[in-house]
């Protein structure tokens, strides 16, 4: 299972523990002793998934739970679940009366949470998507350095290299493009074609993918001719290049 699926699976059973902890947060004694247990394990691992997923309502998750030690009176506004959870309710005034029904109000507060959770469903793929694009830009960028550096010593072996983090960088493309190479094993011009073919882009970036193609064979294939400092500084160049253009 990959960890978008982990991950949609954990915020799935976490929302499946809503009808069960609404019923226990409206309860009476026992059931009101069991939601507090159930409710601070549902909490533990739901406020790290907001946190991950939606650091931008993560305050707001926090504050349905989370009493504020500043306050100066205990009000529906002020009052959280974490009073509920530790006994805490409103107290009568002279005439019998309690100002608001703590149980209500906490199926309120906790019903909230869960609106949130359920909202952030829809960013985990792209969430994940920008983590992962980021993880790949740092890599190719240590690769073309690698190469860079290596290109002081072995100007082919600097080549190849540039040329693999190219090949492996038209693939993705054409997999997020849903483009179909017809060879398991694709080269550089066996991807350029195709992409091409799908608009994926323009006729100059085809051309300069060509010639870094040919760049790429000179440097990994043609064992007779070894290639110039220059070629291979304008191959390594030129691939730093397509890897932040092309998507």
């Amino acid at each position: 299972m990959s960890t978008i699926e982990e991950t949609k699976k954990h915020l799935g059973d976490l929302l499946n523990e809503q009808e069960q902890l609404l019923k226990l947060a409206g309860g009476k004694n026992e059931e009101i002793l069991a939601f507090g247990a159930a409710y601070q394990h549902w909490y533990t691992k739901a406020v790290k998934l907001v946190e991950l997923l939606g650091p931008d309502r993560l305050d707001e998750f926090v504050s349905y739970y989370r009493a504020d030690p500043k306050r100066k009176a205990m009000t529906v506004e002020t009052w959280a679940i974490q009073d509920f959870v530790r006994g805490i309710g409103p107290a009568a005034d002279a005439f019998g009366k309690v100002p608001f029904d703590s149980n209500n109000l906490v199926m309120i507060r906790l019903f909230n949470q869960f609106q949130i959770l359920s909202s952030l469903s829809t960013r985990i793929d792209s969430i994940f998507a920008d983590v992962t694009g980021h993880l790949l830009a740092e890599l190719q960028d240590s690769e073309l350095r690698t190469a860079s550096t290596l290109a002081k010593i072995s100007p082919r072996a600097a080549g190849t290299l540039a040329g693999v983090v190219l090949e492996s960088h038209l693939q993705r493309v054409a997999d997020n493009h849903h483009v179909t190479v017809a060879k398991k094993n694709p080269t550089i011009a066996d991807l350029n074609d195709p992409l091409k073919e799908k608009s994926v882009y323009d006729t100059p970036t085809w051309r300069k993918i060509q010639l870094l193609a040919d760049l790429r064979h000179l440097c990994a294939h043609q064992k007779g001719t070894e290639p110039t400092d220059a070629q291979v500084a304008e191959l390594i160049a030129g691939v730093s290049a397509i890897v932040k253009s092309v998507f």
